[in-house]
């Protein structure tokens, strides 16, 4: 889901542990900042109990409400049972409690974003609807099945416990084949080294445009997330509209790749596909389309092109991506310097940062949709995980070299060296401002990885003419996306400087932004002509789709 979630698994339990340890120091030191607190909670739980006994007869007294869009407490035996009631609002009044507490210790920014994070773990853990006895709906499912159900839930929790690190599963990827049903769109692989393939596709019009289209996916996950089920793949969907399209697919490092660096993705990824596209297409300009990490780097390759004089990109599409990096988002409550250094550490020892550490730590930044809700559905109701193709992509994660993650880290997290003009890549400055590209920048309303407002920043620091459009939907569901009247999308010619601006005098559209890029894109991508050849004499296919990298583990 972006190498972002990866920056967490840098941060031990002993970094929580320390900034809950400021908490209850500065409140040992001040204990009158936690009597308002306490007595606001005292109040709540009598109220609770009030209340409850009211609605044990019939009465509908009021209490605290859950946060907009929590669904643990949608069923209603939350507030018509007195004895869930109870536990429901007993939960919020600690949740708020716990809260204020935080706040009552009056720490630095950073250290309370960090401290509210670890208590809503906590929290979230403590919640009645991770119980049996406590959760309405596990208790009516076992009634109605006579107890198999506990019986299912319980072997689902060893299951989990032996083969899954103890974490519920979330997909049951038994139904998905690669190059069958994910990562199906076919094509070829018409060059290797050994970082990437760069996979050509076949087309599907009689005509093509001339510039072919190059996407460029983020290596934290495999590629196919824009190559996704037949009918939700934004692949498919460009080829559909007329593209030549190629997609990189990256190699799964290991330890032997330890010392791969950053540079060597922008040189042996998508600057030696440029040279591959070009020699097969015969058209020296080429499309491009990132993603996440891949967006990035794509303004990499687009200012090191322009540090050098090589007008090769016609246009950039940066989907969900970050590039200047002074407000990251829920992600940046967490870096520091010092993050990154134990993080740096831990990769030194193995060469590489697990994709496991990675997911782990992914899920927590989500944990009542990714963890507890599993642990609701799987453990205490005995429901099998459902067969759905996007997580089935969240769960084939790949590894991140040491040194090229270290750099990432620190440069663009911690020193935001990128949008500054101070990073040095390849031995070239990158300076995002000399860039003449169009680019059209797509942003998702509720990603928390790469939030709207942070990549609206983008507007501010990339060279060229610019189109900025927001979606609906989060990370990943924003980019797979295709057209249908549950879509909405936002467009404003007008980038104003505040992104609060331009939404307000944005227009809502019913449908894709897919549709809106097709446009876009097709403006940008010359006039038409035959399909150019599958591979050349010098770059002939030497595997089908997906080809080799996607598979390894």
């Amino acid at each position: 889901m972006g190498p972002e979630a990866g920056l967490l698994a840098g941060l031990d339990i002993a970094s929580f542990a320390e900034v809950l340890g400021r908490v209850v120091s500065v409140l040992a030191a001040h204990p009158t900042r936690m009597l308002e607190p306490a007595r606001r909670y005292a109040g709540a739980l009598a109220w609770a109990g009030v209340a409850a006994s009211g609605r044990a007869f019939g009465l509908a007294v009021g209490g605290l409400e859950p946060e907009p869009g929590d669904r643990r407490f949608r069923d209603p035996s939350w507030s018509s049972n007195p004895w869930f009631f109870w536990h429901q609002q007993a939960h919020l009044a600690w949740a708020r409690y716990a809260r204020e507490l935080v706040d009552a210790a009056d720490l630095d920014p950073a250290a309370t974003d960090k401290a509210h994070f670890a208590v809503g773990l906590l929290v979230d853990a403590a919640s009645p609807t991770n119980f049996l006895p406590t959760n309405p709906v596990a208790l009516r499912r076992a009634f109605d099945t006579g107890g198999l159900s506990v019986l299912e839930g319980l072997a689902n929790f060893f299951s989990d416990l032996v083969t899954n690190r103890g974490m519920p599963r979330q997909v049951d990827t038994s139904v998905f084949r690669l190059g069958e049903n994910l990562a199906a769109t076919p094509g070829k692989v018409v060059f290797r080294n050994d970082l990437m393939e760069l996979i050509q596709y076949s087309p599907q019009t009689e005509t093509v445009h001339e510039i072919p289209l190059l996407l460029s996916p983020p290596w934290i996950n495999k590629y196919y997330i824009m190559d996704l089920a037949p009918g939700r793949s934004f692949t498919e969907w460009a080829i559909s509209n007329g593209h030549t399209v190629f997609t990189i697919s990256y190699r799964n490092p290991d330890e032997s790749m330890r010392d791969v660096a950053l540079d060597d993705y922008l040189l042996r990824g998508p600057h030696d596909a440029l040279d591959v596209i070009a020699e097969i297409t015969g058209c020296e300009h080429v499309n491009i389309v990132g993603l996440c990490l891949g967006g990035t780097l794509t303004t990499m390759l687009l200012a090191h092109l322009a540090a050098h004089e090589h007008d090769r990109v016609r246009s950039a599409t940066l989907l969900n991506t970050l590039v200047d990096f002074s407000e990251p988002g829920p992600m940046g409550r967490f870096i520091d310097k010092g993050s990154v250094e134990r993080l740096s550490k831990k990769m030194l020892e193995r060469g590489y940062l697990e994709a496991t550490d990675m997911s782990t730590m992914f899920d927590l930044l989500r944990a009542r949709d990714l963890i507890w809700n599993y642990v609701e559905s799987g453990w205490l109701m005995g429901q099998p995980p459902p067969a759905f193709d996007i997580l089935a992509w969240n769960g084939d994660g790949t590894r991140m070299p040491a040194d090229m993650h270290s750099f990432y880290l620190r440069y663009c997290y911690v020193e935001n060296q990128l949008a500054r003009g101070e990073m040095t890549l390849a031995g070239t400055r990158l300076h995002l401002d000399r860039i003449t590209a169009d680019t059209y920048v797509l942003a998702a309303k509720e990603d928390h990885i790469a939030p709207w407002l942070s990549s609206y920043a983008s507007t501010k620091v990339l060279g060229g003419d610019m189109r900025f459009v927001l979606t609906s939907s989060g990370h990943v569901a924003g980019i797979v996306n295709p057209p249908g009247p549950r879509r909405r999308y936002w467009t404003n010619d007008e980038l104003s400087a505040d992104p609060g601006a331009w939404l307000a005098g944005a227009t809502e559209h019913t449908g894709s932004w897919w549709e809106d890029w097709a446009g876009w894109i097709g403006e940008r991508a010359g006039g038409r002509r035959s399909p150019p050849s599958m591979g050349s004499a010098s770059h002939p296919p030497i595997d089908d789709a997906p080809g080799v990298y996607v598979h390894q583990k």
